[in-house]
């Protein structure tokens, strides 16, 4: 038997298990990422656009969009691809880069999320300060804070695995490269990788979500004594969209990842995985749209230019 301690290249199993039928699942799972990919572009392409949007609400938003696209764009085309394929492998390399931009990318999306709370939170809860405490150099600092700090933290996680020994084969029992399914292949003492994942669980995820807690708690404290009703549901209408997004992402992960050890199965991860990598990108552009007036209302009016521009033609 060859030695397995470093392997060149692991077998993602993905969905193997459906046997001939998992070439079914391509066309739909295609559908859903190329309108996971569309949306969430058209977002970005009108943040960028339309002067109306260029407030830190909507320049958090934009950054989100594009973490969207690229968070899919770590898994999907490669599970995308292996759903054709008898062979379904991956060298040792990519699949660190992929695990790496994976969990990078995904650490930095619940940032944005905070990001967008405590913009909400300045905005309603400090209106007289908000263009101070919100400048465009408060937001730039914020979002590249966001985007830096989990990809330093990857550093020593995806170098712990590149020295771990692979004796347990090189099948990984996911259609990506996930945390879990790598460890489950060594046989080395994982215990004190499986807490330094718990630990930046905590860190990005569930911290991240108590300031985003904390945020909304204030807003509630400062809206409903406001005596109007019309005013109140005005207010709570501009966070409707991000609460949804907060919701989503955050429910799926917390259950997911914010567990020392191995805590689901195999089959529970890839469920998950897959509605946090293909459906939830796909929801997303929606929720932002139909939640959000402003969004609609500029919508509309590129709509209408493009009909103009159609009929001058």
């Amino acid at each position: 038997m060859a030695n397995l301690s470093q392997p060149s290249k692991f077998v993602l199993s993905g969905f193997s298990s459906f046997g001939e039928l998992q070439a079914l699942l391509f066309g739909p799972f295609l559908m859903l990422y190329l309108l996971a990919f569309m949306g969430n572009t058209i977002i970005i392409v009108m943040v960028i656009a339309d002067t109306h949007l260029h407030t830190p609400m909507y320049f958090f938003l934009g950054n989100f969009s594009l973490l969207e696209i690229l968070v899919t764009m770590t898994a999907v085309p490669r599970m995308l691809s292996d759903l054709l394929v008898p062979h379904k492998v991956i060298t040792f390399t990519g699949c660190m880069v992929q695990f790496s931009f994976y969990f990078s990318l995904g650490s930095t999306s619940f940032l944005i999320l905070t990001d967008m709370a405590l913009d909400r939170f300045v905005a309603i809860c400090h209106p007289l300060r908000y263009g101070t405490l919100m400048s465009r150099a408060v937001c730039v600092q914020l979002a590249g804070a966001a985007w830096s700090a989990p990809f330093l933290a990857m550093v020593p996680t995806v170098l712990s695995r590149v020295h771990l020994d692979y004796c347990h084969g090189n099948v990984i029992n996911h259609f990506f490269c996930d945390s879990a399914p790598l460890l489950q292949l060594s046989c080395s003492d994982t215990r004190l990788l499986e807490f330094w994942d718990f630990l930046m669980a905590l860190a990005f995820v569930l911290s991240s979500f108590l300031v985003t807690l904390i945020s909304y708690g204030y807003i509630v404290t400062t809206v409903l004594p406001i005596p109007s009703a019309s005013s109140r549901r005005k207010t709570f209408s501009t966070c409707g969209s991000h609460l949804t997004l907060v919701f989503i992402g955050y429910s799926s992960t917390i259950f997911l990842y914010v567990r020392p050890g191995k805590a689901h199965s195999v089959q529970v991860r890839k469920v998950v995985a897959l509605v946090t990598s293909v459906l939830t990108p796909f929801l997303n552009p929606f929720i932002l749209t139909f939640r959000n007036e402003t969004v609609k209302t500029v919508l509309q009016g590129q709509m209408q230019r493009l009909k103009g521009l159609c009929k001058a033609q």
